[in-house]
């Protein structure tokens, strides 16, 4: 079986679309980068994410060092999601897609 750094691909930007090149992860980290949020307060803002696929999402992310998951010791209990440092790093990746895609917008106005 392979390991984790071996199934990174070679070239740096595959390696980057690997980690968050899905549609629904861009948005997660998006959200994230504003606090942490809880899982129901991420599945009522995504509109159209199922449970299963934000799950899912979440926990590829946390297994790949993305988003850290604090569980409160509180009745009921709180579970948090949040940006870890390696996480934060993607900001500038992030605001470079929203000036793009507010340049693009307008150009097709």
């Amino acid at each position: 079986m392979k390991t984790k750094a071996e199934l990174i691909p070679e070239c740096p930007v595959a390696a980057t679309v690997q980690l968050i090149g899905s549609k629904w992860k861009l948005l997660i980290i998006r959200n994230l980068l504003a606090r942490p949020w809880r899982f129901n307060e991420l599945h009522k803002d995504l509109e159209g994410i199922s449970q299963k696929v934000l799950t899912d999402n979440l926990r590829q992310m946390e297994a790949d060092g993305l988003i850290t998951r604090t569980v409160y010791a509180e009745v009921p209990p709180r579970v948090e999601y949040a940006l870890s440092e390696l996480g934060a790093t993607l900001k500038p990746i992030l605001d470079a897609m929203k000036a793009w895609g507010e340049n693009y917008k307008n150009a097709c106005n």
